[in-house]
């Protein structure tokens, strides 16, 4: 008997410590090549150089969603004008445009029609952002359930959009369909944005689209603001070639850009398009490794845990909330404004609600509320005025 125990009791000890195991590694595995999961949705993107054949691609049931490059930057000028060389160019790029779109709504008509889920991404560059938001959603046209994105390169703001100006990009699209772009943006810029989210308070609360060409991210993930990525570029042209490729979807060139999604494809669907904000917890900036044993290292169990880090109120916030708080301690001394209600003869409850709706401002205007509410009340009045 005590040796049939023992058995069950290391068989249930084991059993315990293997789902463990298991709920790990799923969890690392959405920072170290969650690709290899054939439960991981995938997701591509393209521009308008990207060759597609569609009846391949569609044999790859892992994809779950494409997305397409919409506008970039400003919209072409709507008059050519200027030399003959300004004339060649500015119809140049109204006939690219046009190609563009018309090549734009066809891939959104045939990934519909295949299943996929459908989105596009505005390429920012500098110059007005109000301008470039109302281009992109001109161009994209985007329907309720397709996903939007803000696609940032950089930091420079000679290069790109200033990260002040998609903030304004996204206030824009904000106010014209009434849901909020995800953003798309590399590491570097990404770890900028969440060390300074209580600058970028729009920019740090979007869904984010990672892009890292690397096998492994949870040492560089921006783990202080995001707990996670809605999708992670994880192949393109960069670490994809003839020879060696982290993913080669079908029907595709190895130009292609593939990204995986923490979810399998019907929770990417259900969680598609991500139109809203992330809950990021006020109370914390900043999250640090908590430090690896060198045993652990050793045997390969690298995987980072992170700690949250609290951290101070800024002066802003300290004079916002002492402010607010000052507001409610003195109104809590003031005595309510008492209004005065005219004297007239036969003033009862119906001609005291017209003279309310009226907003109590003259005699005039008091008569007037009475006759709306009583015409008897009228003629005595004017009866009144004849006598005196």
């Amino acid at each position: 008997m005590k040796r049939t125990a023992r058995f069950l009791a290391r068989t249930a000890l084991l059993a315990f410590a293997a789902v463990m195991a298991l709920s790990m590694a799923a969890k690392a595995s959405d920072f170290s090549e969650p690709w290899k999961n054939a439960d991981r949705a995938l997701v591509i993107d393209a521009y308008e150089y990207n060759s597609i054949d569609w009846a391949q691609l569609a044999t790859d049931k892992r994809i779950a969603a494409f997305i397409n490059k919409a506008s970039d930057g400003m919209p072409p000028p709507y008059f050519c004008f200027g030399g003959d060389t300004d004339v060649k160019l500015c119809k140049a790029l109204w006939k690219r445009h046009a190609v563009t779109r018309e090549l734009f709504q066809t891939r959104r008509v045939v990934a519909k029609a295949l299943g996929m889920k459908w989105g596009a991404y505005h390429l920012a560059r500098p110059g007005n952002p109000v301008e470039q938001a109302n281009n992109f959603l001109d161009f994209a046209d985007p329907a309720p359930d397709d996903l939007m994105a803000l696609d940032i390169e950089g930091i420079d703001p000679t290069q790109w959009m200033s990260l002040d100006d998609a903030e304004e990009f996204v206030r824009q699209v904000h106010r014209r369909v009434g849901r909020f772009p995800v953003l798309y943006t590399n590491g570097k810029t990404a770890q900028y944005i969440a060390d300074n989210r209580y600058r970028y308070r729009l920019l740090s609360r979007l869904p984010l689209w990672y892009a890292r060409y690397k096998p492994d991210i949870d040492v560089h993930f921006p783990m202080g603001n995001w707990q996670g990525y809605a999708l992670w570029q994880f192949s393109a042209q960069a670490n994809c070639g003839r020879f060696r490729c982290p993913y080669r979807a079908a029907g595709t060139p190895d130009n292609i850009d593939v990204n995986v999604a923490p979810t399998d494809a019907a929770t990417l669907r259900q969680q598609w398009p991500f139109g809203g904000l992330i809950d990021v917890p006020s109370d914390y900036l900043a999250s640090v490794p908590v430090p690896l044993s060198r045993e652990a290292g050793l045997a390969g169990r690298a995987t980072l845990i992170y700690a949250d880090v609290a951290t101070p109120p800024t002066v802003e916030e300290m004079v916002a909330v002492l402010g607010s708080r000052w507001s409610k301690f003195r109104d809590g001394f003031r005595m309510p404004v008492v209004k005065t209600v005219p004297r007239r003869p036969g003033l009862g409850i119906v001609q005291y609600v017209a003279w309310k709706r009226a907003g109590q401002r003259s005699p005039s205007q008091l008569d007037a509320a009475f006759a709306a509410a009583d015409p008897l009340s009228t003629a005595s009045t004017e009866l009144d005025r004849g006598q005196r």
